[in-house]
């Protein structure tokens, strides 16, 4: 008999169950990307939608109504090609409100998308958030060929679809966290999270390709692959692994510890060794005075619904608030996504304005901002897995990301070579924590050992932290449009601010997560003594 292929020793060497996880992975990175996707254009446009017309030559004459020439084909008129509304001297404003609008909408449909994710069918729930999200944008685009210069119908575009895009994040979290469990959560979900920075890069080129020439298809293009990766959902998505009759030993064993079966009580290593496995991520951040177990007050009450398959029904808004560690992550994530989220509708026209580049160029070279971004967020899961210390290591990034933001904004001055430099550092330690907040800490507290078990908590509890973030998100461009025009220093101090404002939010957590370092030691110091 002769040997098998390589290829094929490769393949059977893995089971269905790790063939079924690495297909949701992909899946789900791919459709998460098509979300960041689409939200990217208007950075790159806003460039295209006013800009110096004294400079701009071989102008398409049919999309302007009024021309005044110089004679060297620059136009005396230094608004002629704007696009209207935002031809006039406030066009910051009016682009802030076109984020605010965006990011308002999302934020506060944030809080009701993952109590509504809970009650129903992730796959459809997500497929239809796509398909509307992918209408919507390409909507916004529409405006071009139309020739509509309404200003309430690109906030009723961006408005609509803040709305629609909420359906996604929670879907994807939750999916992902029924399929895997917390032992390298931080270092998989790292590259996982890497979705964000791939979407904002495609987006930047795809927007980027058009924008000089037809803006509209900056919008309408990204829409048609969002909705396409809508159809791909609802043909392919699996919620869960019992859907397709996968289970994992530690998920079994923990349904039968949960439902109290008789033969398991009697195997104390077994759950001696689960409950290490369970708690060891998220055990520091309850008070450590007793002795490893759960006060009375955080411990969260869940009521049983006979309809529901596992016994459990969807925890209520304050149920998820008094998990250990919510409210401080989220607030904490405020202001990580306030930075992060300045700097992705921002970041190009901030590169047009200080390089003197056109708004493709600008667009290209911001995408090294995401790239560091990527690289932030591995780094993050990493670290975090193996210090066993989410909240420490999201504290040491945003300690360094405050004074990197200082110098990113007096080396953009010198050159195009210090800028890609710096870009890269920024975009690792200003999307690090805002990774792992938004994955792998999510995760934890949505499977929180105080949730007795109740799977379908992590929706609400990833709603909740990335619907407080999208607070900052919202404030964040809007603050920068009101302070753009005064000087960009003030919006990098305002950035430094929202740093060292989430760093001070986490400094209980990171103390917690210190002290219970230090009693582990101790109690292994007087384990080895008896």
């Amino acid at each position: 008999m002769s040997p098998l292929p390589p290829g094929i020793r490769c393949f059977i060497s893995f089971s269905r169950e790790q063939w079924y996880r690495t297909f949701i992975l992909i899946l789900t990175f791919l459709l998460y990307t098509s979300f960041h996707l689409s939200r990217k254009p208007i950075s790159i446009v806003k460039g295209e939608l006013h800009k110096n017309c004294s400079r701009v030559k071989n102008i398409e004459q049919h999309h302007y109504t009024t021309l005044a020439s110089s004679g060297d084909e620059t136009f005396s008129n230094e608004s002629w090609c704007n696009w209207k509304p935002f031809d006039k001297s406030n066009y910051k404003q009016l682009l802030g409100a076109l984020d605010y609008s965006f990011l308002c909408a999302y934020a506060i449909g944030m809080y009701f998308s993952g109590i509504i994710g809970e009650r129903l069918p992730i796959r459809y729930y997500l497929t239809f958030g796509m398909l509307s999200s992918g209408f919507f944008t390409a909507l916004f685009g529409l405006g071009y060929f139309y020739n509509i210069h309404n200003l309430k119908f690109y906030l009723f575009a961006q408005i609509a679809n803040g709305f629609v895009q909420t359906t996604g994040w929670p879907s994807v979290i939750t999916c992902i966290g029924n399929w895997f469990g917390k032992g390298r959560r931080g270092l998989i979900m790292g590259i996982w999270n890497s979705h964000t920075s791939v979407g904002n890069i495609l987006g930047s080129l795809i927007a980027g390709y058009w924008v000089s020439s037809c803006w509209g298809l900056s919008f309408v293009v990204p829409g048609i692959i969002i909705a396409f990766m809508g159809i791909i959902c609802f043909l392919f998505l699996i919620e869960h692994p019992k859907d397709v009759k996968c289970y994992s030993p530690s998920n079994d064993m923990q349904k039968k510890y949960l439902n109290g079966m008789n033969g398991f009580k009697s195997n104390g290593h077994i759950l001696k060794a689960l409950q290490h496995e369970q708690n060891q991520d998220t055990q520091c951040l309850l008070s450590g005075k007793e002795n490893g177990l759960i006060p009375g007050t955080h411990i969260v009450v869940v009521n049983t619904d006979a309809s529901n398959g596992n016994g459990m029904s969807a925890i209520s808004f304050f149920g998820a608030l008094r998990i250990p560690g919510v409210i401080e992550f989220s607030l904490c994530l405020l202001f990580a996504k306030l930075v992060s989220y300045t700097f992705l509708f921002w970041l190009p026209l901030y590169i047009k304005n200080v390089e003197h580049l056109d708004a493709k160029g600008a667009g290209d070279l911001s995408t090294l901002f995401d790239v560091g971004g990527i690289f932030g967020g591995i780094l993050a899961g990493l670290i975090s897995d193996k210090l066993r210390k989410r909240a420490l290591t999201c504290g040491v990034m945003l300690l360094l990301a405050a004074p990197t933001l200082y110098i990113f904004s007096a080396v953009s001055q010198m050159g195009l070579g210090p800028t890609i430099a710096m870009l890269i550092i920024c975009g690792a330690l200003v999307n690090g924590p805002y990774a792992l907040i938004t994955t792998a800490v999510s995760a934890d507290l949505g499977t929180h050992k105080s949730l007795k078990g109740n799977a379908k908590a992590l929706s609400t509890v990833t709603a909740i932290i990335d619907g407080t973030g999208s607070v900052g998100a919202a404030l964040g461009p809007l603050l920068a449009g009101l302070l753009a025009p005064s000087g960009w220093n003030n919006v990098f101090y305002m950035l430094m601010t929202a740093d060292a404002c989430a760093l001070l939010l986490l400094i209980r957590l990171i103390l917690k997560e210190l002290h219970f370092n230090c009693v582990k030691q101790e109690d292994s110091a007087q384990t080895k003594e008896h």
